[in-house]
């Protein structure tokens, strides 16, 4: 096609696409399509193929113009975009548009506009130097006790307490509870059957655990709960509650010993309590290690948002929101017009629930759109061996053969991210390099890891 291109950068990552088609291609694509038309329309009186020209613009000129204007502006954008670089082209998720429709005539160059955002074109000018504060943690008996704990829970026999038996701290409820009026009725839709929780948790809604400890299997009680004004449930924050709580059902953990039984119990690798100690501390130390390494990543990459501001284009904004909004309703298993409804319904709306998480979405979009310019610049790139030695590295941290590694990444996609993440250590080690390192303050194992666990 013979056109003349030109496209202007514009601000927060939108570009402008000028396009000049000559007249000569606009007057070639108008008899081709009016020669086509003429081949294949049927018209009352005449034979098929055999519809003069001149009747067919007559009566269908207009609509014929609209789809070659539709025809050369596709062609048109398809060409540019095809040469186009990241920077030059719209993003998967940017629709070009036009500001105004373009005139057609068949004695003028077709001339035509559109806007769209493209991949933000950001210099990033400083990339060292950066203070970077790592937690201090250890590995010591405390956290191996707490692991080891945990481990006990995990396997622990859960037995019926006898009906006489008054209910305590970590036994196994399960209750019926309502809410009820001043006049100790039972409010229509509180009423709630068969809820199972671990008193002492808090894992109920009024947090009436205190008050069920001592109740046994089968008894009823009335109580009362005032909640402070920064409860942490707004709904009940500076109220007063009565509710009903019926104990229908009440078990107990039996926790079984630290012995060698247990290790075996737990993996027939282990023979000893010794052995199973040893895995669990390697474990420890690894996920230590990774949580660490992930941590002075994410900092960095912070750091260097803050130092290389640049705005992102809002079409990029606006489709990580919508992911973020998919993943809750696969979250709560349900579908978009479901989830929009319960959010709804809790006095919340999806828009203010959007405009919250903004801040840490666009923070995110940053850190990759820094990351994806830095790995082009310095063209770090990953050969088969790195791939070969990596899935080494990970047979000998997990524990597993090197083939059964393999197995996991053959599907093409996974090893594409593998390769990806390999990249991106290169990138992080480089420019961890060229910052500091210094102590920050002590968490313990558990405070590290207490919002994946």
């Amino acid at each position: 096609m013979n056109l003349t291109k030109q496209i202007t950068s514009l601000e927060k990552s939108r570009a402008r696409l000028d396009v000049t088609i000559k007249q000569e291609d606009i007057a070639k694509a108008y008899q081709d399509l009016l020669l086509k038309y003429s081949k294949t329309i049927q018209i009352p009186g005449f034979r098929k193929g055999k519809v003069p020209v001149k009747l067919l613009e007559s009566k269908y000129g207009e609509a014929l113009k609209g789809d070659v204007t539709g025809d050369l502006i596709e062609k048109a954008l398809g060409e540019v975009f095809e040469s186009a670089n990241e920077f030059e082209r719209p993003l998967p998720y940017s629709q070009p548009t036009m500001d105004k429709a373009p005139e057609f005539a068949l004695d003028k160059d077709f001339v035509f506009s559109v806007t769209y955002d493209v991949f933000p074109k950001v210099e990033v000018k400083k990339t060292e130097g950066f203070k970077i504060e790592v937690p201090q943690v250890t590995i010591g008996d405390a956290e191996m006790n707490e692991e080891l704990e945990a481990l006990r829970d995990r396997n622990a026999i859960v037995v019926d307490r006898n009906d006489g038996d008054a209910a305590a701290k970590e036994n196994i409820a399960t209750v019926n509870y309502a809410e009820l009026d001043e006049a100790g009725s039972v409010i229509a839709g509180t009423e709630r059957q068969d809820f199972v929780f671990t008193i002492g948790t808090g894992y109920n809604v009024f947090k009436f655990d205190d008050e069920v400890i001592g109740m046994k299997k089968g008894e009823t009680k009335d109580i009362t709960k005032s909640y402070p004004a920064d409860f942490e449930d707004a709904d009940l924050a500076g109220k007063t509650k009565k509710i009903r709580v019926t104990i229908t059902a009440l078990k107990a953990r039996n926790l079984p010993a630290l012995d060698d039984e247990l290790a075996q119990d737990v993996s027939e690798k282990y023979k000893t309590l010794d052995d199973l100690k040893a895995d669990i501390k390697k474990n420890m130390e690894t996920a230590l290690e990774n949580k660490l390494k992930e941590i002075k990543n994410n900092t960095l990459l912070e750091k260097m948002v803050e130092a290389n501001p640049f705005d992102l284009p809002e079409s990029m904004v606006a489709a990580e929101l919508e992911s973020r909004w998919q993943m809750l309703a696969q979250r709560f298993k349900t579908d978009l017009a479901q989830l929009e409804r319960l959010i709804t319904t809790s006095g919340q709306t999806k828009e203010a629930m959007l405009a919250e998480w903004r801040p840490e979405a666009e923070k995110m979009l940053k850190s990759r759109v820094i990351v994806e310019i830095l790995l082009k610049d310095r063209g770090i790139a990953v050969t088969p061996e790195d791939v070969e030695a990596e899935y080494a590295k990970m047979a000998e941290g997990s524990s597993v053969s090197v083939d059964e590694v393999k197995k996991h990444y053959a599907d093409p996609r996974r090893k594409e991210y593998l390769i990806d993440d390999i990249k991106e250590q290169r990138l992080y080690a480089q420019l961890l390099e060229k910052s500091s390192l210094a102590k920050g303050e002590k968490k313990s194992f558990a405070d590290l890891f207490k919002n994946e666990r």
